[in-house]
Protein backbone atom coordinates (compact mmCIF):
# COMPACT_ATOMS: atom_id res chain seq x y z
CA UNK A 1 0.00 0.00 0.00
CA UNK A 2 1.52 3.35 -1.03
CA UNK A 3 2.38 5.87 1.66
CA UNK A 4 -0.36 8.67 1.79
CA UNK A 5 1.12 11.93 0.60
CA UNK A 6 1.61 14.89 2.94
CA UNK A 7 2.27 18.52 1.75
CA UNK A 8 5.03 20.03 3.86
CA UNK A 9 4.00 22.55 6.10
CA UNK A 10 6.81 25.23 4.22
CA UNK A 11 4.84 24.79 1.23
CA UNK A 12 1.37 25.87 2.46
CA UNK A 13 2.57 28.46 3.93
CA UNK A 14 4.30 29.98 0.82
CA UNK A 15 0.80 29.35 -0.78
CA UNK A 16 -0.50 31.54 2.22
CA UNK A 17 2.13 33.96 2.05
CA UNK A 18 1.48 34.39 -2.24
CA UNK A 19 -2.19 34.75 -1.38
CA UNK A 20 -1.47 37.37 0.68
CA UNK A 21 0.74 39.12 -1.44
CA UNK A 22 -1.18 39.12 -4.75
CA UNK A 23 -4.39 40.15 -3.01
CA UNK A 24 -2.03 43.14 -2.23
CA UNK A 25 -1.05 43.23 -5.51
CA UNK A 26 -3.96 42.93 -7.15
CA UNK A 27 -6.95 44.00 -5.55
CA UNK A 28 -6.58 45.58 -2.75
CA UNK A 29 -6.09 49.24 -2.16
CA UNK A 30 -2.96 50.32 0.08
CA UNK A 31 -5.41 52.34 2.26
CA UNK A 32 -9.08 52.42 2.95
CA UNK A 33 -11.10 53.95 0.27
CA UNK A 34 -12.86 57.28 0.76
CA UNK A 35 -16.14 58.54 -1.04
CA UNK A 36 -17.18 62.28 -0.84
CA UNK A 37 -20.73 61.26 -1.41
CA UNK A 38 -23.15 58.50 -1.18
CA UNK A 39 -22.61 55.90 -4.32
CA UNK A 40 -25.46 54.89 -6.70
CA UNK A 41 -26.80 50.98 -5.65
CA UNK A 42 -25.10 49.51 -8.47
CA UNK A 43 -21.17 51.58 -8.19
CA UNK A 44 -21.46 50.43 -4.64
CA UNK A 45 -22.19 46.74 -5.63
CA UNK A 46 -19.33 46.66 -8.22
CA UNK A 47 -16.56 48.86 -7.00
CA UNK A 48 -16.78 47.36 -3.02
CA UNK A 49 -19.06 44.73 -2.21
CA UNK A 50 -17.96 42.18 -5.27
CA UNK A 51 -15.08 42.59 -4.64
CA UNK A 52 -14.86 42.36 -0.77
CA UNK A 53 -13.30 45.87 -0.11
CA UNK A 54 -14.21 48.36 2.54
CA UNK A 55 -15.25 52.45 2.31
CA UNK A 56 -15.58 55.20 3.98
CA UNK A 57 -17.97 57.52 2.94
CA UNK A 58 -17.48 60.96 4.16
CA UNK A 59 -20.74 63.13 4.94
CA UNK A 60 -22.91 60.29 4.06
CA UNK A 61 -25.47 60.84 6.59
CA UNK A 62 -28.31 63.15 6.53
CA UNK A 63 -30.47 61.94 9.49
CA UNK A 64 -31.85 64.28 12.07
CA UNK A 65 -30.47 62.21 14.34
CA UNK A 66 -26.68 64.12 13.36
CA UNK A 67 -28.00 67.08 15.02
CA UNK A 68 -30.79 66.12 17.75
CA UNK A 69 -29.34 63.37 19.51
CA UNK A 70 -27.92 65.57 22.11
CA UNK A 71 -27.83 64.02 25.69
CA UNK A 72 -30.90 66.12 26.36
CA UNK A 73 -32.86 65.17 23.70
CA UNK A 74 -32.56 61.49 24.18
CA UNK A 75 -32.97 62.13 28.57
CA UNK A 76 -36.50 64.10 27.17
CA UNK A 77 -37.23 61.48 24.18
CA UNK A 78 -36.65 58.21 25.21
CA UNK A 79 -34.84 58.55 28.75
CA UNK A 80 -37.30 56.13 30.33
CA UNK A 81 -36.83 53.23 27.86
CA UNK A 82 -35.40 49.98 29.15
CA UNK A 83 -31.70 49.15 27.36
CA UNK A 84 -29.28 46.35 27.64
CA UNK A 85 -26.11 47.63 29.10
CA UNK A 86 -22.41 45.83 28.78
CA UNK A 87 -20.93 45.76 31.94
CA UNK A 88 -16.78 45.33 32.50
CA UNK A 89 -14.01 46.04 34.44
CA UNK A 90 -12.09 47.27 31.95
CA UNK A 91 -13.54 47.74 28.69
CA UNK A 92 -12.96 44.81 27.06
CA UNK A 93 -15.82 42.64 26.62
CA UNK A 94 -16.27 39.53 24.22
CA UNK A 95 -12.38 39.25 24.62
CA UNK A 96 -9.68 36.95 26.08
CA UNK A 97 -8.43 37.37 29.51
CA UNK A 98 -6.29 34.84 30.68
CA UNK A 99 -7.63 31.14 29.68
CA UNK A 100 -10.83 32.60 29.59
CA UNK A 101 -13.03 34.35 26.90
CA UNK A 102 -15.29 36.84 29.04
CA UNK A 103 -18.40 38.57 28.15
CA UNK A 104 -19.88 41.14 30.21
CA UNK A 105 -21.99 41.56 32.56
CA UNK A 106 -25.29 42.38 31.41
CA UNK A 107 -27.96 44.82 33.04
CA UNK A 108 -30.74 46.39 32.05
CA UNK A 109 -31.62 50.28 33.34
CA UNK A 110 -33.03 53.04 31.64
CA UNK A 111 -31.59 55.07 29.00
CA UNK A 112 -30.91 58.44 31.65
CA UNK A 113 -29.60 56.21 34.29
CA UNK A 114 -26.70 55.07 31.62
CA UNK A 115 -26.52 58.26 29.98
CA UNK A 116 -26.28 60.13 33.91
CA UNK A 117 -23.30 57.24 34.29
CA UNK A 118 -21.42 57.81 30.71
CA UNK A 119 -21.56 62.16 31.86
CA UNK A 120 -19.69 61.03 35.44
CA UNK A 121 -17.75 57.44 34.52
CA UNK A 122 -16.57 57.80 38.24
CA UNK A 123 -19.71 57.77 39.37
CA UNK A 124 -20.41 53.98 38.71
CA UNK A 125 -17.66 51.51 39.16
CA UNK A 126 -17.21 49.79 35.75
CA UNK A 127 -17.07 50.75 32.29
CA UNK A 128 -20.73 50.56 30.35
CA UNK A 129 -21.83 49.93 26.92
CA UNK A 130 -24.57 49.98 24.90
CA UNK A 131 -23.53 47.47 22.66
CA UNK A 132 -25.95 44.11 22.51
CA UNK A 133 -26.44 42.99 18.88
CA UNK A 134 -29.89 41.17 18.87
CA UNK A 135 -31.21 44.40 16.82
CA UNK A 136 -31.48 46.26 20.30
CA UNK A 137 -32.28 49.82 17.71
CA UNK A 138 -35.55 48.09 16.38
CA UNK A 139 -36.07 46.65 19.35
CA UNK A 140 -35.23 49.23 22.12
CA UNK A 141 -35.26 52.44 20.64
CA UNK A 142 -38.44 52.21 18.95
CA UNK A 143 -38.78 56.25 20.08
CA UNK A 144 -36.26 57.59 18.15
CA UNK A 145 -35.34 55.70 15.48
CA UNK A 146 -37.43 57.63 13.05
CA UNK A 147 -34.28 60.41 14.06
CA UNK A 148 -32.35 57.81 11.70
CA UNK A 149 -34.22 54.75 9.83
CA UNK A 150 -34.59 51.15 9.47
CA UNK A 151 -32.06 51.02 6.87
CA UNK A 152 -29.74 52.31 4.33
CA UNK A 153 -31.54 52.41 1.43
CA UNK A 154 -28.80 52.47 -1.41
CA UNK A 155 -27.16 49.79 0.69
CA UNK A 156 -30.78 47.47 0.63
CA UNK A 157 -31.19 47.94 -2.77
CA UNK A 158 -27.52 46.55 -3.52
CA UNK A 159 -27.80 43.86 -1.30
CA UNK A 160 -31.00 43.00 -2.46
CA UNK A 161 -32.59 42.49 0.85
CA UNK A 162 -33.74 44.20 4.47
CA UNK A 163 -30.78 44.29 7.41
CA UNK A 164 -30.83 41.47 9.19
CA UNK A 165 -30.43 43.54 12.25
CA UNK A 166 -29.85 47.00 13.20
CA UNK A 167 -28.05 47.98 16.05
CA UNK A 168 -27.62 50.96 18.51
CA UNK A 169 -24.35 51.51 20.14
CA UNK A 170 -23.05 54.11 23.01
CA UNK A 171 -20.21 54.05 25.61
CA UNK A 172 -17.25 54.79 27.27
CA UNK A 173 -14.29 55.57 25.96
CA UNK A 174 -12.06 52.81 27.62
CA UNK A 175 -14.79 50.20 25.44
CA UNK A 176 -12.85 48.58 23.42
CA UNK A 177 -13.66 45.65 20.75
CA UNK A 178 -11.28 42.93 20.54
CA UNK A 179 -10.25 41.86 17.17
CA UNK A 180 -12.71 39.69 15.34
CA UNK A 181 -14.68 39.16 12.10
CA UNK A 182 -18.36 38.84 10.96
CA UNK A 183 -20.39 36.83 8.94
CA UNK A 184 -22.43 40.11 7.93
CA UNK A 185 -22.28 42.93 5.33
CA UNK A 186 -21.47 45.76 7.59
CA UNK A 187 -22.41 49.29 7.29
CA UNK A 188 -21.32 51.44 10.31
CA UNK A 189 -23.01 54.90 10.81
CA UNK A 190 -21.32 56.97 13.58
CA UNK A 191 -23.51 60.05 14.64
CA UNK A 192 -21.77 61.44 17.14
CA UNK A 193 -18.22 61.36 18.04
CA UNK A 194 -15.39 58.85 16.35
CA UNK A 195 -14.44 55.17 15.89
CA UNK A 196 -11.11 54.18 15.23
CA UNK A 197 -11.16 50.85 13.27
CA UNK A 198 -8.00 48.77 12.42
CA UNK A 199 -9.16 46.20 9.61
CA UNK A 200 -7.54 42.94 8.25
CA UNK A 201 -8.18 41.20 4.88
CA UNK A 202 -9.34 37.51 4.70
CA UNK A 203 -6.89 36.87 2.96
CA UNK A 204 -4.37 37.44 5.83
CA UNK A 205 -6.77 34.75 7.62
CA UNK A 206 -3.25 32.59 7.99
CA UNK A 207 -1.45 35.41 9.87
CA UNK A 208 -4.55 35.78 11.97
CA UNK A 209 -3.72 33.26 15.03
CA UNK A 210 -7.07 31.70 17.31
CA UNK A 211 -6.55 29.89 20.68
CA UNK A 212 -9.09 27.87 22.55
CA UNK A 213 -11.07 29.54 25.34
CA UNK A 214 -13.08 28.62 28.23
CA UNK A 215 -16.24 30.98 28.47
CA UNK A 216 -17.06 33.17 31.21
CA UNK A 217 -18.62 36.19 32.09
CA UNK A 218 -17.70 39.33 34.45
CA UNK A 219 -19.92 39.48 37.96
CA UNK A 220 -19.58 42.32 39.65
CA UNK A 221 -19.86 41.18 43.79
CA UNK A 222 -19.49 43.45 46.62
CA UNK A 223 -17.69 46.53 44.57
CA UNK A 224 -15.48 43.99 43.26
CA UNK A 225 -15.58 42.18 39.57
CA UNK A 226 -15.13 38.56 39.60
CA UNK A 227 -14.66 36.41 36.58
CA UNK A 228 -17.32 33.49 36.62
CA UNK A 229 -16.68 30.33 34.24
CA UNK A 230 -19.90 29.11 32.31
CA UNK A 231 -19.06 25.42 32.09
CA UNK A 232 -22.32 24.21 30.53
CA UNK A 233 -21.12 26.85 27.63
CA UNK A 234 -18.73 25.23 25.26
CA UNK A 235 -15.37 26.43 24.37
CA UNK A 236 -14.74 29.28 22.17
CA UNK A 237 -12.09 29.97 19.62
CA UNK A 238 -11.18 33.52 19.79
CA UNK A 239 -8.09 35.86 18.40
CA UNK A 240 -5.68 36.50 21.19
CA UNK A 241 -3.89 39.29 19.65
CA UNK A 242 -3.99 42.94 20.68
CA UNK A 243 -3.37 44.66 17.13
CA UNK A 244 -2.46 47.60 19.12
CA UNK A 245 0.26 45.81 20.90
CA UNK A 246 1.15 42.65 19.57
CA UNK A 247 3.05 39.72 21.30
CA UNK A 248 5.25 38.80 18.06
CA UNK A 249 7.22 36.66 20.01
CA UNK A 250 4.05 34.95 20.79
CA UNK A 251 2.78 34.88 17.47
CA UNK A 252 5.33 35.99 15.03
CA UNK A 253 3.48 34.93 12.29
CA UNK A 254 0.73 38.18 13.03
CA UNK A 255 3.69 40.23 11.79
CA UNK A 256 2.83 38.76 8.07
CA UNK A 257 -0.83 40.85 8.41
CA UNK A 258 -1.63 44.32 6.66
CA UNK A 259 -3.37 46.36 8.75
CA UNK A 260 -5.31 49.12 7.90
CA UNK A 261 -6.73 51.60 9.77
CA UNK A 262 -9.26 54.01 9.67
CA UNK A 263 -10.87 56.98 11.78
CA UNK A 264 -14.96 57.13 11.07
CA UNK A 265 -16.23 60.60 12.35
CA UNK A 266 -19.63 61.13 12.84
CA UNK A 267 -22.15 61.83 9.60
CA UNK A 268 -19.82 59.18 7.80
CA UNK A 269 -20.27 55.77 6.93
CA UNK A 270 -17.97 52.58 6.79
CA UNK A 271 -18.30 50.38 4.63
CA UNK A 272 -17.14 46.66 6.96
CA UNK A 273 -17.15 44.04 4.57
CA UNK A 274 -18.06 40.16 5.33
CA UNK A 275 -15.01 38.38 7.16
CA UNK A 276 -12.74 41.22 7.44
CA UNK A 277 -11.05 40.95 10.95
CA UNK A 278 -11.43 44.40 12.97
CA UNK A 279 -10.56 46.23 16.20
CA UNK A 280 -12.71 49.21 17.59
CA UNK A 281 -11.91 51.89 19.49
CA UNK A 282 -14.02 54.90 20.20
CA UNK A 283 -14.37 58.51 21.86
CA UNK A 284 -16.62 58.84 24.89
CA UNK A 285 -20.09 58.94 24.58
CA UNK A 286 -20.06 57.97 20.61
CA UNK A 287 -23.09 57.27 19.17
CA UNK A 288 -23.27 54.67 16.18
CA UNK A 289 -26.13 52.61 14.38
CA UNK A 290 -24.47 49.63 12.58
CA UNK A 291 -26.79 47.61 9.64
CA UNK A 292 -26.08 44.44 9.33
CA UNK A 293 -26.65 42.63 5.70
CA UNK A 294 -26.47 38.69 5.30
CA UNK A 295 -23.46 37.79 3.20
CA UNK A 296 -24.04 35.46 0.36
CA UNK A 297 -22.57 32.05 0.85
CA UNK A 298 -21.32 32.01 -2.68
CA UNK A 299 -17.58 30.92 -3.99
CA UNK A 300 -16.20 33.53 -2.05
CA UNK A 301 -16.88 31.90 1.00
CA UNK A 302 -16.05 28.24 0.29
CA UNK A 303 -12.73 29.63 -0.87
CA UNK A 304 -12.66 31.13 2.79
CA UNK A 305 -13.67 28.15 4.39
CA UNK A 306 -11.04 26.20 2.54
CA UNK A 307 -8.08 28.73 3.52
CA UNK A 308 -9.78 28.58 6.93
CA UNK A 309 -9.38 24.80 7.37
CA UNK A 310 -5.76 24.74 5.74
CA UNK A 311 -4.64 27.23 8.59
CA UNK A 312 -6.24 25.03 10.79
CA UNK A 313 -4.12 22.11 9.45
CA UNK A 314 -0.86 23.54 9.15
CA UNK A 315 -1.22 25.04 12.87
CA UNK A 316 -2.32 21.53 14.48
CA UNK A 317 0.85 19.92 13.17
CA UNK A 318 3.23 22.80 13.13
CA UNK A 319 2.36 23.21 17.59
CA UNK A 320 1.10 19.75 17.68
CA UNK A 321 -2.17 21.35 19.35
CA UNK A 322 -5.45 19.88 19.21
CA UNK A 323 -7.44 21.35 15.98
CA UNK A 324 -9.68 24.63 16.73
CA UNK A 325 -12.60 23.12 14.97
CA UNK A 326 -14.06 25.86 13.88
CA UNK A 327 -13.57 30.05 14.09
CA UNK A 328 -16.58 31.06 15.23
CA UNK A 329 -18.22 34.25 14.23
CA UNK A 330 -18.13 37.25 16.71
CA UNK A 331 -21.58 38.82 18.16
CA UNK A 332 -19.72 41.78 18.70
CA UNK A 333 -17.75 45.20 16.40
Amino acid sequence: MAEESVIPAAKIREGFTALAREARELYLDAEVAELTSVPDPLSFYREFVSPNKPVVIRGGLDWPALTVWTPQYLRCKAGRLPVSVAVTPNGYADAVNGNNFVMPEERRMILAEFLDIIEQPDSANGVFYIQKQNSNFTEEFDDIIGDAGRDISWATEAFGKSPDAVNFWMGDGRAVTSLHKDHYENLYCVVSGWKKFILIAPTDLPFVPYDIYKPAHYKELKGEFVIQQLDEMPEVPWIPVDPLNPDMERYPEFAHTLCYEVTVNAGDILYLPSLWFHHVRQSHGCIAVNYWYDMEFDIKYNYFKFVEKLAEVQETHSKKVPPRTTMKDSTVS
